[in-house]
């Protein structure tokens, strides 16, 4: 990260605003600021929307189910099977004894629920929960309840205990009278905490069995089928303008075809709200695209109760019928597409339609008359094909103005924050005159230090900007703040952002699939990462409207690439041969031909894959592992050729042919065949996290050899694919860890002075406020500490630390602690 020196005039000239119960003011030394913040007076800012920050709710790393949703049973009515995840099956999480079966026949609860288990004579079944266990607090109430009938009178024993049968709760006994199926229900009180219990049932008899379930009584604000309470409260803690929900690369990948008998019941299907309302019996399961089983007991009525129960607008997104996140289909079905138009306006009539609406009326039956008040939509997620995509959203958009004019309609703009097909749908937008673009990326920290202007020159007369998913690439104190500097950028767009959301949401600490997340837990614990701290702290101090104003001081200024070169595959085998590093003039850098056998000046960065020198080249030979860098020799020049010869040999991409690879972890990569074989991009990567520099479509042919030349010129960089310029790039942005921006809350008449400073200095500042008259005294919030330290299930070492300052004034200098956000709120006069 830069380092950026700073002076002062005198050694008492600045005092770090620390959190004292109230700081000294500063002294009133000749001071030679680092940088300096000066307001407009005569200038108006944008407006802020009270949905200038909200949060992005996808079912990753187990969010919903073992996770948000508060049932503690995993695998409650025996649906899981190994279409979800490799050695899933009907009996996932449950151990029994005696004879029992999980069976699919015309016995079933209903066609939507199609598995129950079956048991002959006495038998019994434990469910081991999420993570470790089930989680129990002392004198908590837990409501059971089951599915059940029965041949001949039976009963059963519901129980909570230990792995090793020590009780939690005393037992409970119910009669399961008659041969149909019945909802018999229960109380159990546990008698200890525990986060390793299990829930045993025991039948006395032979019974049918299904939706086995058991919730802590203490949900959420006591919904019934409710939330994960201390989850939820993380969540409205951050006071967000909206939701959106429910991804994500679980809207539209997959099969788009409904759950029914006439399509064979898809079990991997995009999602579609409609299996996700209504009694959760009669919900449809799904295959999660995340590889792991998605119960739908979370579902659009209560992502519109959570919603509503936090005071955020609810932002729906639904599938397009084009696929994305590596997918990459249309589905070619006119019927189809009509069908889920119609999906899309039977879900507004769902959410906003009066009670005697067939949608309408089956919210109120669900226990919601009122309308929920939806008035955004988004149709489709990160679409890479986008000719395809545009056509269907033009179908969806039609429809849905026709009878909704009212409703904000948002289109999207792709996988990424530039390339051909973000190029391409922005344009679309631009010239339709679309309402709102959704944009997403994950990029590294230098990339939103370097891109803090990016929404300045955007059109402010085009369609507004719906940022649906950004993160820096980890979860560090560092992550957090470049997340927090790039947030200043936001906000003083706010008339062309109106909407904002990191993502992921959250995450279970056992069951990772993506990362960085801004929420963690296990089964009875949940923390905040830092970049949490960061987005309360913003999320909770927002203002309505911006105060316009100007900054100088120092920035850090692009280095050369340089670094050692490599070479890497993804679920891909590949040869590779003749490599060489050359400087402009022919001089050899480094060389490599394998013909002596050996790949002594090689080394694995890793440790993945099978590389070895084969035939006089080098091969990496196992078709599903990711990521297989090795690296050769480092190159300290700042300009250079680097060639080669590469040859895909089997698997589902291509080649990663790497630069500039630091021991800091950072590097780049030419990515030829990714995305299951339909991309091609530059990457910069920072460990194992990437951002795409540069992207067009792109695949390779098994068998056929290429010539890959990369150029290097400082920091320009140059690609060649069998002579041909593939593309370029120029990684020359300045980096800029020092950011700020004025806000105003007119309720409370205060200036909201925020200043990020991601750098290892101290920056001295000094305020101008424009000759407004303020309060001597301010309330100070900061956030600060080691940037490479990030919070734990052990140990939250970033929080925020609030306090009152003094020496405030119209025109006023103070210190902002290295590696820190600063938020100082002032009384105007």
């Amino acid at each position: 990260m830069p380092r950026i020196p700073y002076r002062l005039v005198g050694a008492a000239a600045v005092l770090v605003s620390l959190p004292l119960a109230v700081a000294p003011p500063v002294a009133a030394v000749a001071v030679e600021p680092d940088y300096t913040i000066t307001v407009n007076p005569d200038a108006t800012g944008a407006a802020i929307p009270r949905s200038m920050y909200g949060v992005f709710f996808e079912d990753i790393n187990y969010a919903a189910d073992g996770g948000l949703y508060a049932e503690l049973v995993r695998n409650r009515s025996f649906e899981f099977n190994g279409t979800d995840a490799s050695g899933y099956h009907g009996l996932t999480a449950w151990t029994a004894t005696g004879s029992a079966a999980v069976v699919d026949d015309d016995q079933r609860l209903n066609d939507r629920n199609r598995n129950y288990l079956r048991v002959t004579g006495a038998a019994g079944l434990t469910n081991s929960g999420y993570n470790t266990g089930l989680a129990l607090k002392k004198s908590d109430k837990y409501d059971f309840s089951v599915w059940a009938r029965a041949d001949a009178a039976a009963s059963l024993e519901v129980s909570l205990h230990t792995a090793d049968g020590t009780a939690l709760a005393a037992p409970l006994t119910l009669p399961v009278a008659g041969d149909t199926w019945t909802r018999y229900t229960g109380t159990l009180k546990a008698t200890a905490t525990s986060d390793v219990a299990r829930l045993s049932v025991k039948a006395s008899g032979s019974a049918r069995l299904d939706e086995i379930s058991l919730f802590p009584r203490e949900t959420y604000k006591g919904r019934a089928n409710g939330l994960r309470k201390d989850l939820a409260e993380k969540i409205a803690a951050l006071e967000p303008g909206f939701v959106r929900f429910p991804g994500g690369c679980l809207v539209n990948t997959g099969s788009m075809y409904p759950y029914t008998a006439a399509n064979n019941y898809p079990r991997a299907r995009s999602y579609q709200w409609k299996d996700t309302v209504g009694p959760v019996e009669t919900r449809a399961t799904n295959k999660n695209f995340w590889g792991y089983n998605q119960t739908y007991g979370l579902g659009y009525y209560e992502y519109f109760q959570f919603s509503e129960d936090i005071g955020a607008m609810p932002l729906p997104v639904l599938p397009a019928l084009v696929t994305g996140c590596g997918q990459n289909r249309a589905t070619v079905d006119e019927a189809l597409l009509q069908q889920h138009i119609q999906d899309a306006l039977d879900l507004i009539e769902f959410a906003n339609g009066a009670t005697t609406t067939t949608w309408g009326g089956l919210r109120a039956d669900m226990g919601h008359p009122k309308p929920f008040g939806l008035t955004t939509l988004a149709i489709g997620n990160e679409e890479n094909l986008p000719e395809e995509y545009w056509a269907n959203f033009l179908r969806f958009e039609s429809a849905i103005k026709a009878k909704h004019p009212d409703i904000t309609v948002v289109g999207n703009s792709g996988p990424d924050d530039q390339g051909s097909t973000f190029e391409n749908l922005w344009a679309k937008n631009r010239a339709h005159g679309s309402d709102m673009v959704d944009e997403h990326y994950y990029n590294s920290p230098s990339w939103f230090l370097q891109n803090n202007k990016r929404y300045d020159a955007y059109d402010r007369s085009g369609p507004q900007v719906f940022l649906g998913e950004y993160a820096s690439l980890d979860n560090k104190l560092f992550n957090s703040l470049a997340e927090a500097a790039y947030m200043t950028g936001l906000e003083r767009n706010a008339d062309v952002v109106r909407m904002a959301s990191y993502a992921p949401l959250l995450a279970n600490i056992d069951n990772v699939q993506w990362k960085p997340d801004m929420i963690w837990f296990d089964n009875d614990e949940s923390w905040g990462s830092t970049s949490y701290q960061v987005q309360k702290l913003f999320m909770n101090n927002v203002g309505d409207r911006v105060v316009p104003t100007t900054t100088t001081g120092a920035v850090a200024q692009p280095k050369p690439i340089t670094g050692a070169v490599g070479l890497s595959t993804w679920r891909t085998a590949a040869t590779y041969d003749d490599v060489k590093v050359t400087s402009p003039d022919g001089a050899v850098l480094f060389s490599d031909d394998f013909n002596d056998g050996n790949a002594d000046g090689w080394t694995s960065v890793t440790n993945r894959g099978a590389w070895a020198v084969t035939n006089g080249a080098y091969t990496q030979t196992t078709t599903d592992t990711e990521d297989t860098m090795v690296k050769g020799a480092t190159i300290s020049a700042t300009d250079y050729d680097y060639t080669l010869k590469a040859t895909k040999t089997a698997g589902a991409e291509g080649f990663l042919v790497a630069f500039g690879i630091q021991e800091t972890g950072q590097f780049y990569w030419w990515n030829l065949g990714g995305w299951n074989n339909t991309q091609g991009a530059i990457e910069k990567g920072i460990t194992s996290a990437k951002e795409q520099i540069l992207t067009k479509p792109n695949s390779v042919t098994t068998g056929k050899t290429y010539d890959l030349k990369i150029s290097v010129r400082g920091t320009k960089v140059t690609l060649f694919l069998d002579g041909v310029e593939w593309g370029s790039f120029d990684d020359n942005a300045v980096t800029e860890p020092f950011a700020q921006v004025v806000t105003e809350d007119t309720r409370t008449g205060e200036l909201i002075v925020k200043v990020v400073n991601a750098q290892d200095t101290p920056a001295v500042t000094k305020i101008d406020l424009g000759g407004r008259k303020v309060a001597r005294t301010a309330k100070q919030t900061v956030i600060t500490g080691d940037p490479g330290e990030q919070n734990t299930r052990s140990a939250e070492p970033i929080l925020p630390v609030t306090s009152t300052v003094s020496g405030i004034a119209s025109t006023f200098t103070r210190e902002f602690p290295a590696n820190s956000v600063t938020f100082l709120r002032i009384k105007t006069r």
